[in-house]
């Protein structure tokens, strides 16, 4: 189960694929991507922000991406494109040895339950566990030391990279990335306290992941105490993200490191949430709303645009000055209202 090296393209093939206006030769190999200060005749460049653009006249690069108005200040073949970084995007993924087709096979380490249903060309590796009514779609990959629990169902094209966890009766649709260490189905954090102690509330729901969903290394999704937890189409979840039993997230969101979302929030499609954004439980937070970094959003969001919350930071000195003022507000708002009052009495 070993993967191919990495493949080679020409301009021609490149600017095909992208759908790129291709000025130079054509037919001039090329192996891989890097910048366009490390870049070798054997590789491709670009240019998606300006303030690299004083890079392009010293590139080795064998040819460069980038859009039509940085032409000409590049000496060497070149893919122009309207969007340089999507074009990016897109040769990163042809270049990536581990995208390729897998050759299936199943590793003499793995243990796989009897009535396992396996796609074509369905691959996992060494000490893999795949519990008993498990379904793979075509073109699984299942790393090593994966755990799939029983009735999970997986679709076509989806890679878990090694030691992933998928539990029970998790459903996830196709082309998904699981990255190690995430666990898509545990439990959700649900008790219940008699005045002296806790007692646990059994999970009765799982988790929905929806078609391209991507999850980052050592996240959480939770399943659902009763209903299911729902990630919807093309979200992007980043590393050590925590969310919740029962939340729902949109199609096309992206969730940046070290998010968490408490219970039943639901999240609209093509939002945006920074690093270390924290939601509150039971919100509703609607399409097109992007929070910025280490926000704490303790209340529904209803309407589309940019939120923050919090302070930025500053010297030691100057937040302890601040901290007071903050104490102080409360006293300084009722006596203004104080004042405005008597003006107009006065």
């Amino acid at each position: 189960m070993t993967h191919p090296a990495t493949p080679t393209f020409t301009l021609d093939e490149l600017a095909e694929r992208l759908g790129a206006r291709l000025v130079g030769d054509g037919s001039r190999q090329v192996r891989g991507l890097a910048t366009l200060k490390e870049a070798q005749p054997d590789q491709v460049a670009f240019v998606a922000n300006r303030s690299y653009v004083k890079d392009l006249a010293k590139t080795r690069a064998g040819a460069v991406l980038l859009h039509p108005e940085h032409a000409a200040d590049c000496s060497v073949p070149r893919l122009e494109l309207d969007n340089p970084y999507l074009g990016y995007a897109h040769l990163s993924q042809l270049f990536d040895p581990m995208l390729a087709a897998s050759p299936g096979g199943i590793h003499s380490s793995a243990v796989v339950a009897e009535d396992v249903a396996l796609g074509e060309r369905v691959e996992v590796g060494p000490n893999a566990v795949i519990e008993a009514g498990v379904v793979l779609g075509d073109d699984v990959v299942v790393g090593a030391g994966c755990v799939i629990g029983a009735g999970a169902r997986i679709g076509s094209g989806s890679r878990l990279h090694p030691n992933a966890t998928v539990c029970h009766g998790v459903i996830i649709g196709a082309r998904a990335i699981l990255h190690s260490g995430c666990v898509i189905g545990g439990d959700g954090f649900g008790f219940a306290h008699d005045g002296s102690r806790w007692h646990k509330i059994a999970q009765l729901g799982g988790v929905v992941l929806g078609d391209d969903v991507e999850v980052g290394s050592c996240s959480s999704i939770d399943r659902g105490a009763l209903e299911d937890t729902v990630i919807g189409n093309d979200v992007k979840i980043d590393s050590q993200v925590q969310i919740a039993h029962n939340v729902h997230i949109g199609d096309h969101s992206a969730l940046a490191g070290c998010v968490g979302i408490a219970g039943s929030t639901h999240v609209g499609k093509n939002c945006m949430l920074g690093g270390g954004v924290g939601l509150s439980g039971h919100l509703t937070i609607c399409d097109g709303v992007h929070v910025t970094g280490m926000s704490l959003v303790t209340n529904s969001i209803h309407e589309p645009g940019v939120y923050s919350s919090g302070t930025g930071a500053m010297s030691n000195g100057q937040w302890r000055k601040n901290a007071v003022r903050f104490k102080q507000l409360d006293d300084m708002a009722r006596r203004l209202a104080r004042l405005e009052k008597r003006s107009q009495q006065g």
